[in-house]
């Protein structure tokens, strides 16, 4: 078997843990070629060059959204649902809706709900902390703070961290779009009124 080489993400990944905690970069470096070097368990594809590896979980299905957001706004159809002056408040504010897709559906979710079955936890380009912020006005998840206890100092602490990580100026992990992202989410936490 060739000796595998680690991806920009994982090396990125790797050293954001060495300064975020500590860690030593070469037992990470060393454990992530150990798990690359295993076998896929029998009967598992592997994905080849230029496919993804998608893992699959259940979301919710379509008519499962309409349920939800109608129980939320106490209708019982589109059509109640569009009258209500709820509705219509909640949403005044938001892009046109296109309610002839799931993708419509799942966005109103996600603003008047919540996260999503099988969008907890998620890795990948937008996530901080689990939560995709490029999906999600999650702020306080997205800090891994408590809006319960969570005090000034902490917030400005999270977010100096996760700016160290995610500033453009950063060349291994800057990204522009989620570093603008997070300071929308670090002044909507830290405005007075």
């Amino acid at each position: 078997m060739a000796k595998k080489q680690l991806t920009k993400r994982v090396e990125s990944e790797i050293q954001r843990l060495v300064e975020k905690y500590g860690y030593s970069g070469a037992v990470l470096r060393e454990f992530a070629l150990f798990t690359l070097e295993k076998e896929p368990a029998k009967g598992k594809k592997e994905p080849t060059k230029g496919e993804k590896k998608v893992t699959k979980t259940k979301g919710l299905s379509l008519p499962e959204l309409k349920q939800a957001i109608y129980q939320h706004f106490s209708v019982k159809d589109t059509t109640a649902l569009k009258k209500s002056g709820t509705f219509q408040m909640a949403t005044s504010g938001m892009d046109k809706l296109d309610l002839s897709k799931k993708a419509g559906w799942e966005d109103l979710y996600r603003k008047l709900i919540g996260v999503l079955p099988g969008e907890e936890n998620e890795q990948g380009y937008g996530c901080v902390n689990g939560i995709n912020i490029l999906k999600y006005d999650l702020p306080w998840n997205a800090f891994g703070l408590d809006p319960k206890t969570a005090k000034t100092e902490e917030i400005k602490a999270s977010y100096r961290d996760l700016s160290k990580i995610y500033h453009p100026d950063n060349t291994k992990t800057g990204d522009a779009q989620i570093f603008n992202r997070l300071t929308v989410f670090y002044k909507s936490l830290t405005e007075k009124f």
